[in-house]
Order: C-alpha cells, then sequence, then structure tokens
C-alpha cells in the first residue's frame, strides 16, 4: 500500500487553514529569488497588470500571483485570476523536478487552463523553456530522488 498520498494529505492539512493570500506571498517570495534574472530580463512582463492562479487540485491549495515594480506579487482570493493552471502536487513535482515539460502534461490533461488562453499559453511557455539558477540544483535533485520510486523517466526535451 503506498503511504505517500495519505502522509502528503496528512502533512498538508494545515496549509489548508491559511488564506490564499498567505500561500502566494510566500510562493512569491521564493519565486522572486528563483526566477530573478527572468524578471530583470522582462520575460515576465506578460504578468504585468494580470493575476495567474495555481491551484494544487489535490491539496486544496490555490496561489493567485501577478508582477508588479519589478517583483512577482502574491494576491488574496479577492484577487481574482485572469488565467489559471491547475493539477496535482504530482504534476507540479513533475514539473518542478523537469521529469516532464509542460506540454506533455498539459497534453495529457494532467494540467488543466482556464481563463484567459493567451496568459494561459505565455504561462506554460515561460516554464517550458525556463532554466532554474545552478543555486537551486540541490532542490531539483531532491524533488527528483523523491520522485525516483516512478519506473519511467522522460526527460524534458531540450529547446
Amino acid at each position: 500500500m503506498n503511504l505517500a498520498p495519505r502522509l502528503i494529505n496528512t502533512l498538508s492539512a494545515p496549509l489548508r487553514l491559511l488564506p490564499t493570500l498567505a500561500h502566494s506571498q510566500a510562493l512569491a517570495l521564493v519565486l522572486n529569488q528563483v526566477m530573478k534574472d527572468a524578471i530583470a530580463e522582462g520575460e515576465l512582463d506578460f504578468l504585468i497588470g494580470r493575476t495567474v492562479g495555481i491551484e494544487i487540485s489535490d491539496l486544496g491549495i490555490r496561489y493567485r500571483l501577478g508582477l508588479a515594480g519589478g517583483r512577482i506579487r502574491g494576491h488574496g482570493e479577492g484577487a481574482p485570476a485572469d488565467a489559471t493552471i491547475s493539477g496535482g502536487l504530482h504534476e507540479f513535482m513533475l514539473l518542478a523536478a523537469r521529469r516532464e515539460d509542460a506540454d506533455t502534461l498539459f497534453f495529457q490533461r494532467r494540467l488543466r487552463m482556464a481563463g484567459d488562453t493567451e496568459l494561459g499559453l505565455y504561462l506554460k511557455n515561460f516554464l517550458d523553456a525556463f532554466e532554474p539558477p545552478a543555486q537551486v540544483a540541490p532542490l531539483i535533485r531532491g524533488l527528483d530522488r523523491l520522485l525516483g520510486a516512478e519506473k519511467h523517466r522522460p526527460r524534458r526535451r531540450n529547446r
């Protein structure tokens, strides 16, 4: 019996008690560090004045993010999302660990998009092309090891 889903559900229970604003601001802090070069180079300018939702459906956790003043900003539920990407935690972990590319996850309907399709496609293309900085390599290796129980290991396409 696989205990991982039950363990993740149990460990994430306190997170579901926090408001979306708290989740979003915490994620924004991390993303500002990880994506600081992309932000400085204007690669995320498509988010200026827009709000993107990220929903981890199996955990019941939502994020609302936008770009203002040269930084990713977290928003609460009062900021309706112009586009939303949703899926399970496993799918987002595959994407973060670079085990699957965004195109594959969307085409297999393991990640879903709603709202402004053009904004969603900009975001999907950014995620697919984004090369994380070297300092997050240990985190990516850790995610990769965590996902290591999987039998097959499809790699991301190089662009």
